[in-house]
């Protein structure tokens, strides 16, 4: 038999046929577009799986509904998916429902029945661009809640019917999810001319037998804040979320990068962002409110379009099978005057200090720097209100340095009685004590003074980044009193001071410089020589230079109004403390005052008397303990 061979034709023949074949099954590989249809398909019948085996709750939405249809096989399917509300679906349109005011320009989604566009008209930002609070779906409006026939339906996913009408100066705007002409959920919105409040209700009407009463209601409310101002950081710092609750009391929240609350009672919630807020008010207080916050700034260094994300979710009540809730909506400035005349608590908005700070500030910065500013330019007011207020403490300061000038006299027979005593603490306290008492001086004399000025100084420090009259103000190099003024751009960014160069912060700094160096050789000179006070020396001489860097960095960013507060005010202060000590103290007619205060019985009191009787009790104890130890 002849044999079998395996000839080279027959191997080239093998090999071009597994060619071929791995070609074919290459070509024929599905590809990623392919394979993503292939999984999104086995997604698709899992989840179709799921909803026949639990189908008593429904989730409606009407995203794969045809809108407006008189299709019967569509009207059929929208049955299927939202029940009673199927009629709004098939009668309802997709555009948007547009309405103006003098002040406010507005666009309703018809899917949702919410504001999907707020526009202030008046206003620009710090690009020149029309201030928008609603844009491009940054916020959104729901009422989550169960039907009788075990659906859940969320009213931004169903279709609104809108009717628009006018009466005198105020525009209605109605969206209605309807069940039928006589039965439907209502939005109603109340627009007025000259006025940023809208009058809002929410009310049903004939759907007792649609809500399952044993489920709750709830209303979702959620908005991320669009950037308005030059520093994000600066604007960052006052965006927050604030709430009235319990007859009164106000809170906030937003300063984390997430951070929640909950409260009881909740009259109004105002997702407030620097100089605009939205604001959404109950006639009668929401049972319970809870409140989120979430900061969206990760890298100031990048240009942001959102600063923070805000929501809230609120219960509404069935009355009689029914809702009736009445609201109000604000869109506006937060500007303390305007919020102010509402009388609804909304001035607790504005971060204006809490106690004695918030009074100065409501009752006399914000009346006379409005007051100035009817005649004056911004930045001449400022200085104009500055020297006011300097003028008025001007007695005060003198106080202070009448009794720096007391102990400075004082010093040598204070060193002294330090000299005499110093293997006796206790004894040189009670001596130094009786001294200042009968010549009238004590340390105490000029921290007080200090003290009083401190509720002027903090109140200033709020009054200014929350003065909305000073937005988009120019003075002199400066574009906007509310912002940073900027004379030079770093090629680069310096950890804490930020990519640019101010020079309000340099011109305050200087003059914080040249204050302290004022004050705090005064104040060393009237101190007598103690143990430890070389270190509270090193320790003055420290903060003389640390003060005025650390304001040169910390106001780098901040609104140059408050800078040219601080660098007028400390200019003043420093004349006054010139013509203070040059002109107005005399240290002779001091001394000789002094003295003749010794030689009067000094009445003492109820403090002195009870520092006096604790030092005598203390050195009684103190030879006690000694005798003891002998």
């Amino acid at each position: 038999m002849e044999e079998k061979k395996l000839d080279v034709n027959s191997i080239i023949g093998f090999l071009l046929i597994f060619g071929i074949l791995m070609y074919m099954l290459w070509q024929n590989q599905p590809t990623p577009e392919e394979l993503e249809a292939q999984e999104k398909a086995k997604q698709e019948q899992v989840e179709k799986e799921n909803k026949a085996k639990a189908p008593q709750t429904q989730v409606a939405t009407v995203e794969d509904m045809q809108v407006g249809t008189t299709d019967s096989l569509q009207l059929v399917n929208l049955k299927n998916k939202l029940g009673a509300f199927a009629y709004s679906a098939a009668t309802a349109s997709k555009e948007e429902t547009v309405v103006e005011s003098d002040l406010l320009a507005l666009k309703f989604n018809n899917k949702g029945g919410y504001l999907s566009e707020v526009k202030l008209k008046k206003h620009t930002d710090f690009n020149d661009k029309p201030i928008y609070i609603i844009k491009d779906n940054n916020a959104s409006f729901n009422i989550n809640f169960g039907t009788t026939d075990s659906r859940i339906l969320n009213t931004k996913d169903l279709y609104f019917q809108p009717t628009v009408t006018k009466n005198g100066n105020t525009t209605v705007v109605s969206m209605k999810l309807k069940v039928s002409e006589s039965k439907f959920l209502e939005y109603r919105y109340e627009l007025k001319e000259g006025d940023y409040m809208m009058d809002f209700t929410i009310r049903s009407q004939g759907l007792s037998d649609v809500f399952n009463s044993s489920q709750p209601i709830n209303l979702d409310w959620n908005l991320k804040t669009y950037r308005h101002a030059k520093s994000i950081s600066y604007e960052n710092r006052y965006t927050e979320v604030v709430f009235e609750y319990e007859d009164g009391k106000d809170d906030y929240l937003g300063q984390g990068d997430l951070s929640d609350d909950t409260a009881e009672d909740v009259t109004y919630v105002a997702f407030k962002q620097h100089f605009f807020s939205s604001i959404l008010l109950a006639d009668t207080p929401f049972k319970t409110g809870a409140f989120e916050s979430r900061n969206l700034v990760q890298n100031e260094d990048i240009d942001t379009v959102y600063t923070k994300a805000f929501s809230t979710k609120l219960p509404l009540e069935l009355a009689g099978g029914e809702i009736n809730k009445s609201m109000d909506w604000y869109y506006g400035p937060s500007d303390f005057k305007i919020l102010n005349k509402y009388d609804r608590n909304l001035d607790e908005i504005v971060p204006l200090g809490w106690g004695i700070f918030g009074w100065i500030n409501k009752y006399l910065f914000i009346p006379l720097f409005a007051f100035l500013g009817d005649f004056l330019p911004y930045g001449i007011a400022i200085i104009v209100m500055t020297i006011l207020i300097k003028l008025v403490l001007s007695f005060v300061q003198y106080k202070q340095f009448l009794s720096q000038a007391k102990m400075k006299i004082l010093r040598p027979e204070l060193e002294a009685i330090r000299e005499k005593y110093k293997d006796n603490k206790m004894k040189a306290q009670q001596e130094t004590l009786s001294l200042q008492t009968k010549a009238g001086a004590s340390p105490m004399a000029g921290c007080i003074p200090a003290l009083v000025q401190l509720p002027v100084f903090y109140a200033l420090f709020q009054f200014f980044p929350s003065a909305f009259d000073l937005r988009q103000k120019s003075f002199l190099w400066v574009e906007d009193l509310s912002s940073y003024d900027t004379i030079a751009e770093l090629p680069f960014k310096i950890p804490f001071y930020g990519d640019h160069v101010s020079l309000f912060p340099i011109l305050a700094s200087i003059a914080i410089f040249f204050y302290m160096r004022l004050t705090t050789g005064d104040q060393m000179a009237s101190q007598p020589t103690q143990e430890g006070m070389p270190d509270m020396a090193k320790m003055m001489k420290y903060m003389m230079y640390f003060s005025p860097i650390m304001m040169l960095f910390f106001f780098n960013n901040y609104a140059s109004g408050l800078s040219l507060y601080y660098f007028i005010s400390n200019v003043i202060s420093i004349g006054i403390i010139l013509v203070i000590k040059n002109y107005i103290l005399d240290e002779d007619k001091i001394h000789a005052q002094i003295q003749e205060n010794k030689k009067k019985p000094k009445k003492e009191s109820r403090f002195q008397k009870k520092m006096k009787e604790m030092m005598e009790q203390a050195e009684q104890q103190k030879q006690m303990q000694q005798k003891r130890k002998k």
